[in-house]
């Protein structure tokens, strides 16, 4: 708690938990329509991407699909040069590249369209380091109007051409077999093909602590774990690469995860 109270008065972000999965309690099953990577969230850490991706690559080949789970940008420092790495791969291989929209993308976009309402909590979160990016500097988390109106201008001047329109056009989730990819996770108790694109992108209460009972399995990042988890009918590989160091990814195949940093 000391540590916590510490890095608030120094205006710093706290870390956050990293959370210890619980014992199984039912059968996770992977059957899978085709063996595929999922990649958890990067935040901004394109260091730690890049070589990530060419393991991936060199290991399992040019034609398995790989899956980012988004949060994208955010925290870590080079948002942009992510975007632009991850983007580049989904157009120019689209059949074998999937990014999936954040709650952090979310939270970009709707800085982007109400800057001085519901918006402007992005800086709070990370959105100073993705305009720092960008080359653009944020003086102050609560801007004014007009100053946030000025960043937004500034924000899209400073995206290439395609990005915005691209980033609006992620989708929430990618299935293959009774495998399906979604950032932050779905509701337990109703079928993958019932759910909300929110709940998919910002997460659901029961999520973490219902297991599905209709044999299908999630893979997700969102929540930040102590160390990648399979379990309960989900697959977690956010491990906080922003302050951990550690990027996971996790290649699936029938009745077969194993976890990669």
């Amino acid at each position: 708690m000391l540590g916590r109270l510490k890095g608030l008065f120094a205006g710093k972000e706290p870390k956050p938990r990293r959370r210890v999965a619980a014992d199984p309690t039912v059968e996770t099953v992977l059957a899978p329509g085709t063996p595929f990577c999922a990649i958890g969230d990067v935040h901004g850490c394109l260091d730690l991407l890049e070589p990530l991706y060419t393991k991936l690559r060199q290991e399992f080949g040019q034609d398995i699909p790989i899956v980012f789970l988004g949060d994208a940008i955010d925290r870590g420092p080079n948002s942009a040069g992510t975007l632009a790495f991850i983007r580049g791969l989904c157009v120019d291989s689209p059949d074998r590249h999937v990014n999936l929209m954040g709650n952090h993308e979310k939270m970009m976009l709707d800085f982007i369209d109400d800057p001085a309402g519901r918006g402007l909590r992005w800086l709070t979160f990370g959105g100073i380091e993705t305009l720092a990016s960008f080359g653009i500097q944020a003086h102050s988390k609560r801007p004014d109007v007009e100053d946030a109106v000025e960043l937004v201008e500034q924000l899209e001047d400073a995206m290439p051409d395609g990005m915005q329109d691209w980033i609006r056009q992620l989708p929430a989730r990618w299935s293959t077999g009774n495998l399906h990819c979604v950032h932050a996770g779905m509701d337990p108790d109703r079928a993958v093909d019932d759910q909300s694109r929110r709940e998919m992108i910002n997460g659901h209460p029961a999520f973490l602590e219902v297991p599905r009972d209709d044999g299908q399995t999630i893979v997700h990042g969102h929540t930040v774990m102590a160390e990648a988890t399979i379990g309960d009918c989900r697959i977690s590989i956010d491990t906080g690469a922003y302050f951990t160091g550690t990027l996971t990814a996790a290649h699936i195949d029938a009745d077969a995860c194993r976890f990669i940093t």
